[in-house]
């Protein structure tokens, strides 16, 4: 009899050891998942200001940053392209909302696609790719989409994360399908990891802890795991000076090989170096909200959306009712607005996200009874292993500003290029699409549609990474140009296997050209 109630009292031990639960009442849960969105919507509203105004460099103590009673619900109203980090995600929660949990990725992708807002970098390429019939994950492989290792899944990721409390795994599984329309390697990992920061805030209110634990959804190998883990090591090296570890970031990993427009320039829109100016924030920040957002902020580049992210995280670890006064004036006037481009509101969301992170909750394992909600709390596993540009590395950059009128023509040595170009003005909603026939070396390579309309557009003209290295000769041929729309050449970005120079790239024209 002895043995037997031994037994007994050792059973609930083996079992937390295997499955660690928490409970949350239904009134902390619902408190945190509007921390995490208002703490969104604060972050980039008060960043908006300095959004790659500040470029490799620091933004300076005594630059002024405005916050006013009144400034969100005037920033929603005047400025509602800003909160693209806030209608992306609520692309998503809508289609969760018709569609349940289950909603296919088809289903995600072509709600994005077909969306009204203006997108840049890897989503508007991913757009491009999905809507001519590049479905995910091809439409964010890096082969395919020039800007996969940019910001772009990083700053949609939250909805991920603030449906899954606790459960880094489950969000993973979000991302994985989501995360993959877009980007790929290190910038679906920001996403990955942001996500995983969400899902530890619900459960731990230590900052160190939660971005340990998240890390742990990353792999090892990649470049995006061994940058926040540096920026984690001079955390603790310079732990009263933030702006050293901003230094450290910059000298190693602040070269972007990728995303066109920030190669042989210091703008830097790379999730690698965006998540580290987060973990910045939240780490120097220490819990307090205005020293994260004030940090975040002023570590520059994408200085509005890094700041969405890390008040987001804190938002959520915090509670809504924890934001200070301060940073929550003027937010009741705005929570009623529906974002621009959607059907939702914050307040719409707020509730929303509550009955989504319940369901995720249930499917995951996890209970509801009456008040309490009893959370299986995952071990972080680490994601599947992808790196982006892959044996290759920018090599030249060759300016062009010409515009394309019948056929031009270039010749470089190397294994890959990219040739940056616009069709499409600002807000334009032409119908035309140009139609460009891309020769290399005597081959028809692709025939590609440019569309002239903003939204549609394709973000670069053309590109190859996948030649034998060597000298290769690029022909363009516009089949059907037409009065009032250009095809406008900028550069062409070089690529060469790692190590490699070029030298001998050389540009000249055919036919009729200006």
């Amino acid at each position: 009899m002895k043995n037997y109630w031994i037994a007994l009292l050792f059973l609930p031990l083996v079992g937390w050891s295997q499955t660690k639960t928490i409970t949350l009442s239904k009134q902390t849960l619902q408190d945190k998942i509007k921390g995490g969105w208002a703490g969104q919507t604060i972050g980039v509203t008060f960043g908006g200001p300095m959004e790659f105004r500040y470029n490799g460099t620091m933004i300076d103590a005594y630059q002024p940053v405005p916050w006013y009673d009144g400034y969100l619900k005037k920033t929603m109203l005047e400025n509602a392209g800003l909160y693209d980090d806030l209608y992306m995600d609520l692309t998503f929660v809508e289609v969760f909302e018709r569609e349940g949990l289950d909603a296919p990725i088809a289903s995600h992708a072509k709600a994005y696609a077909e969306a009204g807002y203006a997108l840049w970098h890897a989503n508007q390429a991913g757009r491009y790719n999905i809507l001519h019939g590049i479905g995910a994950p091809a439409s964010g492989h890096w082969k395919n989409n020039p800007h996969a290792d940019c910001i772009d899944y990083q700053i949609e990721c939250d909805f991920a994360g603030l449906m899954s409390p606790g459960m880094p795994n489950a969000a993973s599984k979000i991302s994985d399908k989501i995360g993959h329309i877009m980007n790929y390697g290190d910038g679906y990992y920001g996403g990955v990891f942001l996500g995983a920061c969400y899902t530890m805030a619900f459960v731990s209110n230590d900052i160190p802890h939660i971005i340990q634990e998240a890390l742990k959804t990353i792999p090892k190998q990649s470049a995006y795991y061994q940058c926040i883990s540096d920026v984690v090591r001079w955390h603790k090296q310079y732990p009263n000076d933030w702006t050293r570890t901003w230094l450290e970031v910059q000298k190693k990993w602040a070269q972007d090989i990728g995303c066109p427009d920030g190669v042989f320039a210091p703008f830097n829109i790379d999730a690698t170096v965006n998540s580290a100016y987060v973990v910045i924030g939240l780490l120097y920040g220490k819990g307090d909200f205005t020293k994260t957002m004030e940090i975040t902020t002023r570590c520059g580049q994408d200085a509005d959306c890094n700041p969405s992210s890390a008040g987001g995280i804190l938002g959520t670890m915090l509670g809504y009712d924890k934001i200070p006064t301060y940073w929550k004036q003027g937010l009741k006037e705005a929570e009623g607005i529906d974002f621009k481009y959607t059907s939702t509101s914050l307040s719409d969301v707020y509730s929303i996200g509550l009955k989504h992170a319940l369901l995720n909750i249930e499917r995951n394992g996890g209970k509801i009874v009456g008040d309490k909600v009893y959370i299986p709390v995952e071990a972080p596993k680490a994601v599947a292993f992808e790196k982006s540009f892959d044996g290759v590395y920018p090599t030249q950059k060759i300016g062009v500003g010409k515009v394309l009128k019948d056929e031009y023509q270039f010749e470089f040595t190397g294994k890959g290029f990219v040739l940056r170009g616009e069709t499409a003005k600002w807000a334009s909603t032409s119908s035309h699409n140009f139609d460009m026939e891309v020769y290399v070396d005597g081959k028809l390579m692709e025939k590609a549609q440019l569309p002239t309309a903003f939204t549609t557009r394709r973000h670069e003209l053309t590109w190859n990474y996948d030649l034998a290295p060597g000298k290769h000769q690029v022909r363009l041929k516009l089949l059907n140009p037409v009065e009032g729309q250009e095809v406008r050449m900028m550069d062409v970005i070089v690529y060469d296997a790692p190590g490699k120079k070029s030298t001998d790239t050389q540009f000249y024209r055919l036919g009729n050209l200006h």
